[in-house]
């Protein structure tokens, strides 16, 4: 079977706990809260081989995300001020919104997509998709393409 080189965003719930613990251990040498790596898999409860078999394969999004364009597709309800809130939740976390385009709203529902610059000075990409996320009148946010 060949080996596939793709990407995959997949949602932190989604993934087995050990792949988890890996990036928590990354987190802890990368940011000298221990000493060794022994020192941050006993922490974090895994072993060796679990974090040397998966470190160069597991890493946050948004740690990936910098300097890239992202595209995002949801759907919103048709009401006054509501995509204001979600571009301001974009704004606040530093993202450079290069283009929108929006359906025109049928059953009072339109459906977006957002292209957006993510900049070396722009917070964490999952927090923002996740306040989009819970704005009352906004559903399903997908990432669909990182270029």
């Amino acid at each position: 079977m060949a080996e596939h080189n793709g990407y995959y965003v997949v949602r932190q719930r989604a993934l087995p706990e050990v792949l988890i613990k890996v990036v928590e251990a990354k987190r802890m040498i990368d940011t000298n809260k221990v000493e060794s790596v022994q020192e941050a898999v006993d922490l974090v409860g895994i072993s060796r081989s679990s974090f040397y078999k998966y470190k160069d394969d597991i890493f946050p999004f948004h740690e990936t995300a910098q300097g890239t364009t992202i595209n995002l597709t949801f759907q919103m309800d048709d009401e006054p001020g509501l995509l204001s809130e979600v571009l301001k939740s974009i704004a606040e976390c530093g993202a450079n919104i290069l283009t929108i385009h929006q359906s025109i709203p049928i059953g009072g529902v339109a459906s977006l997509s957002l292209s957006m610059q993510i900049l070396p000075t722009t917070g964490d990409v999952s927090e923002m998709i996740g306040a989009m996320e819970k704005k009352k009148g906004v559903h399903n946010v997908k990432i669909i393409a990182k270029e």
